[in-house]
């Protein structure tokens, strides 16, 4: 049944009652798939209501009031508070509320059509009378703490139909009731964020002490100003020698810190960054030891890349530094100056996180995290133990299902877990799940404290921050401690100290570990007089009798020197070519031999091409920089076949990785060339056209072939081209079995309304020749890939079957600019001279933004804009997509076309005819 809200509700009114729930609860037997939830035995679930656009939105964050009650937030805006019936009770219907604000910060809403001005600071602007005005809601985080509902709002082109819909800006927002009436009247912007969209400021959390606020936000999200800064990296460099290569990707808009984790009073006064180099963590959690965690992703387009980083649960420690940058640039998880994660997952796009302490759940369940999986449906329950300064962890799989959105979830006040479906304007729903019959309660596990290297850990942590007076003699001594997170917080620990007192320190030490940390240090903190002095310290190390992880180390801290420094004077550039060049290749490390690579062929070693390109095509991979996952990629695919069969097609033809990192970092190399060796380099190109890769994979290896290029003489130019595969040995596109098929028609200007009661008669028995021959002919296979087919500019659409319904494909096909996905739209560059431009941003350096203006062909052609005719730039609102690519089909032919986006462009799905239809040709 729809949610139908009282009309009588007014400007004055806060909360509108709605007359009956949203569904009636469905009970889901414990370990069965009944109705697409797999659950452990012993355990129940509930789906207690389903949403949908037409309803209540599409939510994406929730938490519990102090009086017990839920409020969730819908991703396009709508605030709502329910009240649950309590587990058993199956007289009682969930109560939902939607919430307005009758005050603003003390001023009556006016109810004429007259725009009136906010008092909101930095935020929603003008409002109109009689439209909904929906100031709450657009939250990707809600948190009640301090007698407060905090509001991460996050407001990125999301639209209500043509309403005048008036959004609040991306921010840290608070409200209050503040006469006690059980209405909030207050609502108050603590922090203006620049950054919208999935990638965008998320979710919050209340720190171990019950009043600090820690904030995380994704790699589109610019670093607020800090007054503090644990990490040292509210002005991060790329830090990677490794050149810059641009794939199909949407990272360009990212900001070099990444993702970032903040924390502030209950006030949003005071803020401190914890931790930043994510890609983009939706939510994170606190353990009893008050620890803690999130899970990240990376660019999925990336998978088959030497530089793809499965998603991960990562342990945020104090000044934690995770090495997400763009494309080719993100750090190895070996490096010393980031942390590893704790445990890699595999494939999917992490949402929310909730601890197990609060749940009635089984013991081993109440020290576990529970971390969300939006694509493929699962919600992973990882068992901590400590482990050192930081955490063993063991994974499995506790609720799954498909198709399965997840997007939050809670522990409610009773010790059930709760959690939401939706997001992208899915339709969802909210469940719980609990242990038998929840009757037996136990008690919130008690905070615990950590074990003494822990304890060793938070004492070198409680120097970060701010100088202090016995920091310096009390971390040197753990530089070289065994424990990796102990080193990374003593490093960190002295890079908060005033350089002056612990430069000369570090020069001079003599313990080789202790040197190469105490460089690291100086790289980062220190300046150019001090570059010379560092290069000849490390110059003394014994390089044979250290292992090969210090000597990855010791290879970092000569890159740092030389991102942060730059190139040295020439004596003391061929001395460290001199020292390191007879240590390439590594023996028996893949990783080792990245680092090597990466500084040699940046000092330009005239020894390195011949030694390295007679051995490219014999390179093979290792797993040195410890990147094995957790899920087996092959039951992801079996498990969802419409997101899963692009990994399919990536994994059944990886390319060779070392190969591809070592020759990427070759195209950089300009001495050492023969004739021959060039030949040789450039056959290797031709031989990775075969291979397949991620979405960016073509768009990587032309660049790195076009870098390679620009360092040959003009005379052997053409002849390279050919023998490395031709002009354009990367643009190739799986075919599709069939043809493309004009609509016969007749046709008609399609409604939304029209073409669903079509989809509403039935879709069975289809043919999916034509399905697939019109998703040729209507230009869908330009943009979008389906079934390992197609392009990759716009969303993959193998998976739209289990993830939408009929009306929402038909919406998005009349409508394309209903919701764009941050993912894939273009960009308005507003000129100072009144004109504009859009396109796709490719790339951009200190002076100019590199565009693309053919959304077919992203690579080609560009336009080049200069920052400074730039007045302001943003999202575009128009999508790249046309309108009426539909407008040809009659109603036979769009049912054709639906089924076979419905079954994901899978021949075999139950939806087509068996036999296949035949169809004549002409």
């Amino acid at each position: 049944m729809h949610i139908k809200v009282f009309k009588a509700c007014t400007w004055t009114v806060m909360i509108c009652f709605v007359i009956s729930a949203c569904s009636d609860s469905k009970k889901i037997k414990a370990g069965t798939q009944t109705a697409g939830l797999q659950i452990p035995a012993g355990f129940n679930a509930e789906k207690i209501c389903t949403t949908s656009s037409d309803s209540l939105g599409s939510w994406v964050s929730m938490t519990f009031d102090d009086k017990g009650r839920m409020i969730v937030s819908d991703q396009g805006g709508g605030l709502y508070r329910l009240i649950v019936p309590a587990i058993g009770d199956t007289n009682s219907k969930l109560k939902v509320e939607k919430l307005f604000l009758s005050d603003l910060n003390g001023k009556s809403l006016d109810t004429n059509r007259t725009p009136l001005e906010s008092t909101i600071e930095g935020g929603v602007k003008k409002m109109w009378g009689n439209d909904p005005v929906d100031l709450l809601g657009y939250a990707q985080g809600l948190l009640w703490a301090n007698n407060s509902l905090y509001m991460v709002i996050n407001s990125y082109n999301y639209k209500q139909g043509d309403k005048k819909q008036i959004k609040p800006h991306s921010g840290f927002y608070r409200l209050q009731d503040t006469n006690g009436d059980d209405k909030f009247d207050k609502f108050t912007l603590l922090k203006n964020i620049e950054g919208n969209g999935e990638h965008g400021p998320h979710s919050l959390a209340v720190g171990p002490d019950g009043s600090s606020i820690y904030l995380i936000a994704g790699n589109f999200s610019k670093m607020p100003q800090m007054d503090k800064a644990r990490n040292v990296a509210d002005t991060p460099l790329i830090d990677n020698l490794y050149p810059r290569l641009w794939g199909d990707t949407h990272d360009e808009y990212a900001k070099e810190h990444g993702g970032w984790i903040a924390k502030t009073d209950s006030v949003g006064k005071s803020w401190e960054l914890i931790a930043s180099g994510f890609r983009n963590p939706f939510d994170m959690i606190f353990n009893e030891a008050g620890d803690l965690f999130t899970f990240d992703s990376d660019m999925e387009w990336d998978l088959g890349s030497p530089w793809y980083r499965p998603t991960r649960i990562c342990h945020v420690t104090s000044g934690a530094e995770f090495g997400w940058r763009k494309t080719t640039q993100k750090w190895s998880p070996v490096l010393p100056d980031n942390l590893p994660a704790v445990f890699n997952v595999g494939q999917g796009s992490p949402t929310g996180m909730v601890y197990g302490g609060n749940t009635n759940f089984p013991e081993k369940y109440r020290k576990s995290l529970f971390a969300f999986d939006w694509s493929f449906g699962i919600i992973y329950a990882f068992a901590l133990e400590p482990n050192g300064a930081s955490y063993k962890v063991q994974g499995e799989e506790f609720v799954a299902g498909s198709p399965l959105p997840l997007t939050d979830g809670i522990v409610g006040p009773d010790g059930a877990l709760y959690f939401l479906t939706g997001g992208r304007g899915l339709d969802g729903g909210l469940y719980r799940v609990y242990y038998g019959d929840n009757s037996q309660k136990v008690n919130p596990i008690a905070a615990t404290e950590p074990n003494e290297p822990g304890k060793i850990r938070r004492k070198l942590e409680s120097f970060h921050g701010e100088p202090k007076a016995d920091a310096i003699a009390f971390a040197w001594d753990y530089l070289n401690h065994e424990d990796r997170f102990i080193r990374y917080a003593a490093r960190i620990a002295v890079e908060h100290q005033p350089v002056s007192e612990w430069r000369q320190k570090a020069l001079s030490e003599k313990d080789p570990i202790k040197l190469i940390a105490a460089t690291i240090a100086l790289a980062r903190k220190g300046d150019t007089t001090d570059r010379d002095q560092a290069f000849t310290a490390l110059e003394a190390i014994n390089y044979d009798a250290l292992s090969q992880q210090q000597q990855i180390d010791l290879v970092r801290a000569v890159e740092l020197l030389l991102t942060r420094m730059g190139m040295p004077d020439e004596k003391v550039k061929q001395a460290t070519i001199a020292y390191l060049t007879n240590k390439y290749p590594a023996k028996s490390n893949n990783e080792l031999s990245r680092g090597l690579i990466r500084v040699l062929s940046y000092l330009d070693d005239p020894q390195l091409a011949q030694k390295v390109v007679p051995t490219l095509n014999d390179l093979k991979d290792d797993n040195s920089s410890g990147q094995t996952a957790f899920t087996n990629a092959s039951s992801l695919v079996n498990r969802n076949m419409g997101y899963g069969s692009d990994i399919a097609r990536v994994l059944a033809n990886v390319p060779p990785n070392q190969q591809m990192y070592i020759a990427g970092a070759l195209s950089q190399l300009q001495s050492g060339w023969t004739p021959a060796l060039r030949e040789e380099y450039f056959k290797w190109y031709k031989k990775a056209a075969s291979y397949g890769g991620g979405a960016s994979y073509a768009g990587f290896m032309k660049k790195m072939r076009e870098n390679a290029l620009t360092h040959v003489p003009a005379d052997m130019n053409k002849s390279l081209v050919e023998i490395s595969g031709g002009i354009s040995p990367f643009d190739k596109k799986a075919d599709f079995d069939g043809e493309s098929i004009s609509a016969e028609g007749p046709g008609r200007k399609w409604t939304v309304d029209e073409a669903a009661a079509v989809a509403d008669s039935g879709i069975t028995k289809r043919d999916f020749a034509r399905g697939e021959g019109l998703f040729i002919s209507a230009l869908c296979s330009h943009c979008h890939s389906i079934n390992g087919k197609g392009g990759s500019v716009g969303p993959n659409l193998s998976q739209v079957g289990t993830r939408f319904s009929y009306k929402d494909m038909l919406e998005a096909i009349i409508e394309p600019g209903k919701i764009i996905s941050d993912q894939y739209a273009q960009t308005v560059f507003y000129l100072k001279s009144g004109d504009s431009l859009t396109g796709r941003l490719i790339s951009q350096d200190n002076n100019n933004y590199v565009i693309s203006q053919n959304y077919f062909s992203p690579s080609t052609p560009t336009a080049e804009i200069l920052k400074k005719d730039v007045a302001k730039t943003g999202a575009s609102s128009v999508s790249p997509m046309l309108p009426s690519l539909i407008n040809q089909m009659n109603a036979e032919e769009l049912k054709d076309l639906l089924a076979y986006l419905k079954a994901g462009g899978n021949a075999k799905d139950t939806i087509f005819a068996d036999p296949p239809v035949e169809r004549k040709k002409k």
